[in-house]
């Protein structure tokens, strides 16, 4: 403090501010005293200003890249619907909710299915212990499923890169259900197995991953012959000799060669991983799956099909029972594949029967009338693809059929073979290869067919 009692570090008097050399005198401060207080420390009340994220959200800033640590893990309520939520980050707020919208108007959403979404991403959003962070697929698993609907949620984060897919294959689930009750020993040396199916190996020998079906059938194969060596007391597949394999075998059939396939591979892996000392399954011969005869499928139930009023069923039939296609053909057939009479596949062109030509038409209509914002390329789809861009699934294709797509393209394979007995026109139709036809030719003097 001056001699003259004036703080020139901080002060306030009763008359306020005014600009710099238009103010009282000194002398006219002191008359009344002064009002000393450190700066910054009382702030004038203001009524609290709604914070709201910028008109055009900057994306480029989602995800964040750091991770805020938590102390205690603890649950949270994502069953929130209609309850007010204040987002610890407004911007990433408002950026999931344009990527919903824009996600919305570019697959025909309606708007109960864009409003839910919209509440369940915010929801997510006000639950996050890293603002702005990717948002994980199992938080959104979270979600109260009778409130949202979880996969148009999956489907906006993971459009908007905004998506840490951190599920497990349900496979892994179901191989632990598996291999339950097994002797620890056992069940390490079979699980060794499966993750090097499941994931491939990099060291040799080298082997890519299977594919989960695959996976599923050796281990179905497999385990009855090693829950059989675990009944007799056996603590480890290193004490499974060739007597053993040859006892668990199968006689004969399909289920034979399935099941020397399953312990081949199982053995086969377990060696190279040096978890057991020798291969039981060498020089082990278990045949080939039987095929099967096809065999023509009841007219009267293709007769309904055609004559059906469900548009799509009759398409479908149309499709497959003039030319035969595969039904994973059928599912990924494109609008752009259809064209000027023809269906463009990879490798081939059909020309259309004039009666699959009228059956198509109308599907579109249809298709038109149903779902006219629908931007799914598939040239069938239905409600629950309808407002994505995948195609639809083989259940449905053989619910709508009231048939197996399978053997309906056998039974047009199998007319035409019995009306020419040509095997080049069985391969130029079809695509099939001459192996693939000789199975069809075969059947000429069958018994069951002979008075067909």
């Amino acid at each position: 403090m001056s001699a003259d009692g004036f703080c020139r570090l901080c002060y306030r008097t009763a008359v306020g501010a005014r600009p710099h050399g238009t103010g009282p005198s000194i002398m006219e401060m002191n008359r009344h005293g002064q009002q000393l207080f450190f700066v910054d420390l009382f702030r004038q009340k203001r009524s609290p200003a709604v914070r709201t994220a910028p008109a055009n959200p900057p994306y480029h800033r989602y995800p964040v890249t750091h991770r805020q640590l938590t102390l205690i893990d603890l649950p949270r309520d994502l069953t929130r619907r209609h309850t007010p939520l204040s987002p610890p980050d407004p911007g990433f707020a408002l950026a999931l909710d344009h990527a919903a919208r824009d996600h919305a108007l570019a697959h025909g959403w309606t708007k109960t299915r864009l409003n839910s979404t919209r509440q369940g991403l915010r929801v997510l959003a006000c639950s996050q212990d890293t603002p702005g962070a990717a948002i994980k697929a199992s938080q959104v698993a979270e979600l109260d499923q009778g409130l949202f609907n979880r996969q148009p949620i999956l489907e906006v984060l993971e459009a908007a890169s905004l998506l840490e897919d951190d599920r497990e294959p349900s496979i892994v689930a179901w191989f632990a259900n598996q291999i339950a009750g097994l002797p620890r020993t056992i069940a390490d040396e079979v699980q060794a197995w499966f993750e090097t199916m499941l994931h491939g190996s990099s060291s040799a020998p080298r082997s890519r991953p299977r594919a989960h079906v695959t996976i599923r059938i050796r281990v179905t194969y497999a385990l009855p012959a090693i829950r059989a060596w675990v009944a007799e007391g056996r603590a480890s597949l290193r004490e499974i000799s060739r007597d053993d394999i040859d006892r668990m075998l199968p006689n004969q059939g399909s289920r034979r060669a399935l099941t020397g396939t399953a312990l081949r591979s199982l053995f086969r892996t377990l060696k190279a991983k040096r978890l057991v000392f020798t291969n039981p399954t060498t020089h082990t011969r278990t045949g080939k799956p039987e095929t099967r005869t096809p065999l023509p499928i009841d007219e009267t139930a293709l007769r309904a099909a055609l004559d059906s009023d469900n548009s799509a069923r009759t398409a479908l039939t149309a499709l497959i029972g003039y030319h035969a296609l595969r039904s994973e053909q059928v599912r990924s057939l494109l609008l752009t594949d259809v064209r000027d009479g023809r269906i463009h596949l990879p490798g081939r062109t059909v020309l259309l029967a004039a009666y699959v030509r009228q059956s198509l038409a109308a599907w579109l209509d249809y298709r038109n009338t149903r779902w006219p914002k629908s931007t799914n390329p598939h040239f069938f789809i239905n409600k629950q693809s309808a407002v994505r861009t995948t195609e639809v699934s083989r259940f449905w294709v053989n619910s709508t059929l009231g048939m197996s797509a399978q053997a309906l393209r056998e039974d047009r394979i199998l007319d035409e073979a019995r009306a020419t007995q040509d095997i080049r026109r069985l391969c130029d139709l079809f695509g099939l290869s001459v192996k693939g036809a000789e199975r069809y030719l075969s059947t000429h003097d069958h018994p069951l067919l002979m008075d067909k």
